[in-house]
């Protein structure tokens, strides 16, 4: 018969065991999920396998440098029509997923020869990128900042989560040996754009859209790789590293996160603020008119001091004071200095007010297709003269375009003459003048006390130059010859100092560039 109270310390021992208070339930199930996850799910996944795939894949090769220089190129065209289905395009090609979870699993088995290899790949990696995106840039004639493209300059935390989903999915489809190219491509979709958006902003010389571009990248890097190295730990894969070392990089994972987070949701935060004074000045400017007026378009300068509010109104009544009453209502209603603009357009009725909102949009496209047209002007002008766009004069109102050419290797005036002829051809109503260098004239044949058919081209030729230039012109050559070619030249206006000289022989004459002190001393 066994006494109850004859051991009170083994039953002290055994309550201490048993799991007591309000907090029993939650420690038991903790304790039956770890078990059921090691058991269930970290059992049925063949590690080495998974590192062997992983590895394969994590290395740079001539393959992957190809196809991501061609990733690279489709995006940042994508980006440049703002076509979404291009973009998407470029993400199937794109083999960045590999290196990049190489470096996240390398990470956590604590593979430092691995983990080289991979970074080894993402960096040559990037760079072609970059390079092959900002050569594509350089050589299209569209280098203005899309709506594709500015959308990759403000990182914020929704990036982030979008990088952290795409690595979750990428991270479980290898581990559980799942992959396919979707995967892929969700991870890609998070890398690449980026990356052709920081060529884009190297080509142009715009460090602003390559330095927020180039954020975002380092973000979603990151965010991936390390999410990668959480997943590979969570799912139990051996590691080298001893139990601290492990903790410290736990903890330094966690910082990383931290550390990239906070700036990204300030972002975030401004965003939505922005949204907020959009909506608002939205908002209030309809009620202010009323039903029976259109909005047509706001825009909002949040770099102006204070904010401008720009707005275009269609309206049956022209409101006094609309821009004073809208500056107070909004500044209150969002506690900051707003400035408001609004242009008001008179029209009967709804209809009316419908129609004068598609001419001002088809005008605003028209004046955006004119813009474009001005800009491809100028860097063409600026191409073929071998001078930077600002030497490039223009005058939209009058039409002109007008550039000072450098000297070319090997170029004739013919050459200036037919650039500037192509250029032209290119514009339409514009005029287009060339100014060439000062350099040798062609020489001018006279036959029977005529000019031959190649030498009227060559004086076309001189005259053209004379008024890109406008400086005087010298001639020398036999009397008669002279005489046949000053008839011809004072035919188009253009005055000739004539000089005698038996050297030349009969039938040539020939013209040279004189300075204002040889024209006024043979005046």
């Amino acid at each position: 018969m066994t006494n109850d109270k004859a051991d009170p310390a083994g039953a002290k021992k055994t309550k201490a065991k048993m799991p007591s208070g309000p907090l029993a339930p939650i420690s038991g199930s903790i304790r039956l999920f770890r078990r059921w996850w090691r058991l269930a799910v970290r059992a049925g996944v063949d590690q080495q396998t998974v590192i062997d795939k992983v590895r394969e894949d994590s290395g740079f090769t001539p393959h992957f440098a190809f196809m991501t220089s061609m990733s690279a190129g489709i995006a940042i065209l994508g980006l440049l029509l703002s076509s979404p289905a291009v973009v998407i395009g470029a993400m199937l090609l794109s083999p960045l997923m590999g290196p990049i979870m190489g470096a996240g699993f390398a990470l956590a088995v604590g593979d430092s020869v691995w983990l080289k290899e991979s970074g080894k790949a993402i960096l040559l990696g990037t760079i072609i990128s970059i390079l092959f995106a900002a050569l594509v840039v350089t050589m299209s004639p569209i280098q203005t900042v899309t709506a594709e493209i500015a959308a990759r300059t403000r990182p914020n935390l929704f990036d982030l989560a979008v990088a952290l989903f795409s690595a979750l999915a990428g991270a479980y489809a290898m581990i559980r040996g799942r992959m396919g190219t979707i995967v892929g491509v969700a991870i890609a979709t998070a890398l690449m754009p980026p990356l052709a958006v920081v060529g884009f902003g190297l080509a142009t010389f715009n460090w602003s859209v390559f330095g927020g571009s180039l954020l975002l990248f380092f973000t979603n890097l990151m965010t991936i790789a390390l999410t990668a190295t959480g997943m590979a730990r969570l799912y139990g894969f051996r590691s080298v590293l001893s139990e601290r070392q492990s903790q410290v990089q736990v903890a330094i994972m966690t910082i990383v996160f931290v550390a990239l987070a906070i700036p990204l949701g300030f972002s975030l935060k401004q965003i939505a603020w922005e949204a907020n004074v959009s909506r608002s000045a939205n908002g209030y400017i309809k009620d202010q008119f009323g039903d029976r007026a259109s909005v047509s378009k706001i825009e909002i300068d949040f770099d102006a001091e204070p904010i401008v509010v720009n707005a275009t109104v269609f309206t049956p009544r022209i409101l006094a004071g609309a821009n004073e009453q809208s500056a107070r209502v909004i500044s209150r209603s969002l506690g900051q200095l707003i400035a408001v603009k609004i242009t008001q357009f008179k029209v009967e009725s709804g209809d009316d007010a419908q129609s004068a909102e598609l001419a001002a949009a088809r005008a605003q496209a028209q004046a955006q297709q004119a813009e474009i047209q001005v800009t491809r002007l100028r860097e063409n002008l600026a191409l073929i003269a071998g001078v930077p766009m600002d030497d490039v004069t223009l005058d939209t109102t009058r039409r002109r375009a007008m550039v000072i050419a450098k000297p070319l290797p090997g170029a004739s005036l013919a050459s200036y003459y037919a650039l500037e002829q192509r250029v032209g051809a290119g514009a339409k109503n514009w005029t287009i003048k060339l100014q060439p260098p000062v350099t040798a004239l062609p020489e001018l044949t006279i036959s029977d006390g005529a000019l031959p058919e190649a030498s009227a081209r060559n004086l076309d030729l001189i005259i053209w130059a004379s008024e890109r230039l406008n400086l005087p012109l010298g001639m020398s050559g036999g009397f008669e010859d002279m005489a046949v070619a000053k008839q011809a030249l004072a035919a188009r206006n253009v005055t000739v100092t004539e000089q005698f000289n038996a050297a030349i022989p009969s039938g040539a004459v020939r013209l040279r560039w004189l300075s204002p002190t040889e024209n006024i001393g043979s005046q």
